[in-house]
């Protein structure tokens, strides 16, 4: 310990250890640190200026990894935190979320990421009235809550070459509720199959504008080529009946 503290980082007159931190005394109280700041080399204004003698020692990598922490930040990589996300994110409603662009689904439903993918699952989660009217080339439809459980966790989807990533895109009309609720519920879910970070689904993305705005920037990948909306005059009954559902 006298090695310790006679280090060339602390100043010469530290006399030992910090206190252990308690309740905090009169001496420590606002209106005495201000008059503790009047009196120069105080031996209060002394402790005061510890923490820098202990900072300063921690080196060079170590400083360096400090400096890079907002750089390697865990939201920047996908849920398991093992590798950065792959698709280009832009900016949606839940900052906790991840949200693609309708031109970058194009591009998965394309095979532009079909080197580093193994395979897609795009997750429709409008009820079946609107997923009849048109919708996203290959997608599920999985309104509820038990139909994810059922088709994505029992059993889980696998990639079909070994390395390689499955990502799971959400959306519903607009992607601000249905869709972001259901990729959370999925999130959820895996969360509490696994142990921690560990993840069946690690790379979930909701579709920035849902179904309705991929329509009007690729109807080439929709099919049947067209858009029924969620509060289509003609099916009352069947929006009544699955938002009950939903509850």
């Amino acid at each position: 310990c006298r090695e310790l503290f006679h280090s060339p980082w602390v100043p010469c007159s530290v006399p030992g250890p910090f206190p252990k931190r308690g309740r905090l005394s009169d001496r420590d109280s606002p209106d005495n640190a201000k008059r503790q700041r009047r009196v120069s080399g105080s031996p209060e204004q002394e402790a005061s200026l510890e923490p820098v003698g202990w900072l300063q020692p921690c080196g060079c990598a170590q400083l360096e990894e400090i400096e890079n922490l907002p750089a390697n930040d865990d939201q920047e990589l996908i849920g398991d935190f093992s590798k950065p996300h792959l698709l280009p994110t832009v900016e949606g409603k839940e900052p906790s979320l991840k949200y693609i662009s309708p031109g970058t689904l194009a591009k998965v439903l394309s095979g532009h990421y079909s080197s580093s993918i193994g395979r897609s699952v795009v997750v429709d989660c409008r009820y079946p009235y609107e997923y009849e009217g048109g919708h996203v080339k290959g997608a599920l439809n999985l309104p509820l809550q038990r139909d994810v459980e059922k088709f994505l966790l029992e059993p889980p989807i696998v990639p079909q070459e070994a390395g390689k990533r499955v990502i799971v895109i959400f959306h519903c009309e607009f992607s601000v509720e249905r869709g972001p609720k259901m990729c959370k519920f999925l999130r959820e879910r895996d969360r509490s199959c696994h142990e921690y970070p560990q993840l069946q689904y690690p790379e979930l993305y909701v579709l920035n504008g849902g179904y309705r705005e991929f329509f009007s920037q690729c109807p080439d990948y929709c099919e049947p080529r067209d858009y029924r909306p969620m509060e289509h005059p003609a099916f009352k009954e069947e929006l009544r009946k699955f938002r009950g559902q939903s509850r």
